[in-house]
């Protein structure tokens, strides 16, 4: 029962709204999305309606694009993301808004030459309507300059007490069995941005490590791990490896030194664990950060019921709705 059309909206790679073709209503997914319902009562109906008119809008494009693209059937996405990241430092301002099917890019807008890119063949006719009107370009414009930063800074200031926060991780080694990689894992740490990797003698090594993506825990926070192959290291040489984590706000490294009596293994022995009550007394720092605001939607033909993870997205308060341009045939 996947729906056909989604879209989720993120602050922060925050999840803070959601709508989809099964309920058709804009859900809060943050309890600090609920004060910006009480500074403007018709917030969510608004969204609601905004967002039933662009799953019309998509269904239409995606019946389009099938055309173009010489296809009767089958499962078929088709995918817009916009949004802008502000520097809170520099006050710094990048857009983006820029549209995928199936997987691949179809068009994108150049906000430096307000003009479309279509690195599609298929794409071309859509790149001839929209990049003759000059009224469409300058309400983009506007609107990834001006109006997404200004919604963007709204936005976190709701969320600042749960935006803000950090939050540390434990950190455990792991192993499957003696002749598997030393899993370095983190785990309970917030926000997503962090840095870990094995040393040796203090110097980074990336020949026999492998580096997984962070990913999301059910409460929010993140976790991440780096592998180091330790099969061609001798015994007496471990203690001059150590996995170090750095995270965002925080002004000291979190070191793990690689032992046997660390190691948690699927044989039996399980070792020590390390984890951060050793760090309880890690300073936080003020750091510049860069805020991201994005809005991703997604329509899908009838036949797909895949669930796609990675819906980075937002939804904005504006007449000016950068979602509902329909690709003429």
């Amino acid at each position: 029962n996947f729906p056909e059309f989604v879209a989720v909206g993120l602050v922060d790679d925050v999840q803070m709204i959601h709508y989809d073709s099964n309920t058709q209503k804009a859900e809060f997914k943050q309890q600090w999305m609920e004060k910006a319902a009480e500074d403007d009562p018709e917030y969510s109906a608004r969204q609601t309606n905004r967002l039933m008119n662009t799953q019309q809008v998509f269904k239409g494009n995606i019946d389009t694009l099938k055309q173009r693209f010489n296809q009767t059937g089958g499962v078929h996405i088709n995918q817009l993301m916009y949004g802008c990241d502000w520097e809170d430092e520099t006050a710094e301002v990048n857009g983006y808004h820029l549209y995928g099917y199936d997987g691949e890019d179809f068009i994108s807008f150049d906000l430096q030459t307000e003009t479309w890119i279509a690195p599609k063949q298929q794409a071309v006719i859509t790149k001839l309507k929209w990049d003759s009107d000059r009224s469409l370009s300058g309400d983009l414009k506007n609107y990834h300059t001006k109006l997404c930063p200004e919604w963007l800074k709204k936005y976190v200031n709701y969320g600042r007490s749960s935006l803000m926060r950090t939050e540390l991780p434990s950190v455990s080694l792991l192993q499957k069995s003696s002749s598997s990689p030393v899993s370095c894992h983190a785990t309970g740490f917030y926000p997503d941005r962090a840095e870990m990797v094995w040393r040796k003698d203090g110097v980074e090594l990336h020949e026999g490590v492998n580096k997984g993506e962070i990913l999301t825990n059910h409460d929010g926070t993140f976790q991440m791990s780096v592998d180091l192959e330790v099969s061609s290291i001798k015994s007496e040489e471990w203690h001059r490896y150590r996995c170090v984590l750095q995270l965002f706000r925080v002004n000291q490294d979190i070191v793990t030194k690689l032992g046997k009596a660390a190691i948690r293994t699927n044989e039996g022995k399980i070792g020590k664990r390390s984890v951060t009550d050793k760090y309880n007394k890690i300073k936080l720092v003020p750091v510049p950060k860069k805020r991201r605001f994005i809005h991703n939607t997604r329509e899908k033909t009838q036949e797909n019921r895949v669930n796609d993870k990675n819906d980075n997205k937002i939804t904005l308060k504006t007449d000016k709705n950068p979602e509902n341009h329909t690709f003429h045939t």
